[in-house]
């Protein structure tokens, strides 16, 4: 192989060299192209926009078919994302294409949040890739990337200006995802409202800061065609699956009372301007700027959490060994200061703990001694009740047999003597009296004195049919019959 007349310097470090024969490398291209070919490619787009604006249907009618779809109600507590893969294939090129569906965004009366299961989902994403990255064997060949690569952004057809959730949202996706932001349904306003209202969008995500994705102009093959689509943002979209007749031949269309709105017409939306450019000129770009600019940025700003830098601050390079060996002596250092403080903690608590044992004991002792004592007293006050209850049968007892005598000899001594009834009374008081004392003694003689009239009529009948009167000198009959006599006239 000969060189050429001279070597020309590039730069300090690299020659460039002229080849006097075929090499062969030339044929790269393709051998990448046939790799890629056979490996397949992923596609993955994000629909954000609230419920019922035509998301479902623009896809359809992007990719030219049908995929799953489920209707979603307006009633959804929080926004979820619903992700649907699928296998494409046009000619022999393979696509692994994923559509994640925003269900129930804008639905709710607090939209605060709504943004923040979205950017949940495309940090998760990029974590998930991360991951694999990170792994001693890794298989990104054969990894499914379900990074999202674009965010279709539908804006509703109001004609006047962003709503606070649309800023708000591509506000805080802007710096994850590549936005491109397209008008809904824009056959319900016309041409003249359409316009100004693209041209309000546009003023409207320049002044708030919002970045949406520009159709890049510096490969010069395909500058002239993105610069004029770059004027045509945001996207004014028609999506329609019902085919219509339309002279001699059939398009996909809109068909209304006052005329029909073909999809495919560029003088009736952009549909067709945004799939050519999405598809056809810049879906690597796409995929390009989602690893090298989004996923490079979550990336770095997860390593930099994590301790590591590019450089010191002397601005020589880290070594990742020594940058690993440091974050790992600190890490050693930090969990044995975490471990040190668990155990003071613990061994803080277990005291703490104990002195409250120590405190309910103390308690349940002096609660124990209290219940005994009253328990002991309580059974002292039984055992004086149980005494004095036991004097007063033995009293009652004794009483009862004096009572008794007594009344067997004031009896006796009223039969021989002749003894007033009423004076026979008044002695079995006086000895109650003197037994029992005044207030007793006055319920004892309530009770005699109530029966003092059935007694003496008694005692009169007795005297009269059993002791005949003194002054004829006479004396008792007690014979049976005359005794009967005498019962039975006391009973009447």
């Amino acid at each position: 192989m000969a060189a050429a007349d001279g070597d020309v310097s590039t730069s300090e470090g690299k020659r460039s060299l002229s080849l006097g024969g075929h090499v062969g490398f030339d044929s790269l291209p393709d051998q990448l192209v046939g790799k890629s070919v056979t490996q397949g490619f992923s596609f993955n787009i994000l629909c954000v926009g609230e419920t019922g604006i035509g998301k479902s249907t623009l896809m359809n009618t992007l990719f030219n078919t049908t995929f799953e779809n489920e209707e979603a109600c307006h009633f959804q507590e929080d926004v979820h994302l619903r992700p649907r893969t699928y296998e494409l294939q046009e000619s022999n090129v393979q696509l692994k294409l994923t559509v994640v569906d925003t269900v129930g965004f804008g639905d709710q009366i607090n939209k605060d949040e709504s943004f923040k299961p979205i950017v949940d989902y495309i940090d998760t994403q990029f974590e998930n890739y991360l991951q694999e990255e990170l792994k001693i064997k890794r298989s990104l060949f054969n990894y499914h990337d379900t990074r999202i690569h674009v965010c279709l952004y539908f804006i509703a057809p109001t004609g006047h200006s962003l709503k606070s959730l649309d800023l708000v949202t591509m506000k805080k996706l802007d710096s994850k995802v590549n936005i491109v932001p397209i008008i809904a349904k824009a056959d319900t306003i016309s041409k003249n409202e359409l316009h100004k209202f693209k041209i309000k969008i546009m003023s409207e995500l320049v002044s708030n800061g919002v970045q949406i994705y520009h159709f890049p102009t510096d490969d010069d093959t395909i500058t002239g065609i993105n610069s004029s689509m770059n004027a045509h943002i945001p996207f004014a979209v028609v999506g329609s699956s019902e085919e219509v007749k339309v002279g001699n031949k059939t398009v996909r269309a809109r068909l209304y009372p006052w005329g029909v709105v073909q999809v495919e017409n560029e003088n009736h939306c952009d549909f067709v301007r945004l799939r050519e450019m999405m598809f056809r000129v810049n879906m690597e770009d796409l995929r390009e700027q989602t690893h090298a600019r989004h996923y490079e940025l979550y990336r770095r700003c997860k390593l930099e959490e994590m301790g590591f830098k590019d450089t010191d601050p002397d601005s020589e390079p880290f070594s990742l060994q020594e940058t690993y060996e440091a974050k790992r002596k600190e890490f050693l250092i930090d969990l044995q200061h975490k471990e040190e403080e668990m155990r003071q903690m613990f061994v803080n608590r277990v005291k703490e703990t104990e002195a409250e044992l120590k405190e309910k004991e103390k308690e349940l002792h002096d609660k124990f001694e209290q219940l005994k004592r009253l328990h002991q007293e309580e059974k002292r006050n039984l055992e004086e009740k149980r005494r004095e209850l036991e004097e007063d049968m033995n009293s009652f007892n004794l009483f009862y047999i004096y009572f008794s005598l007594t009344v067997l000899c004031l009896f006796l001594c009223l039969c021989i003597c002749h003894l007033d009834f009423h004076y026979f009374l008044s002695i079995i008081l006086s000895f109650y009296l003197c037994r029992e004392g005044q207030d007793r003694t006055n319920n004892v003689a309530a009770q005699l004195l109530a029966a003092t009239t059935w007694c003496d009529m008694i005692w009169r009948q007795i005297e009269r049919d059993l002791w005949p009167p003194r002054a004829s000198g006479g004396c008792w009959d007690l014979s049976d019959a005359h005794i009967a006599a005498c019962w039975e006239a006391c009973l009447l």
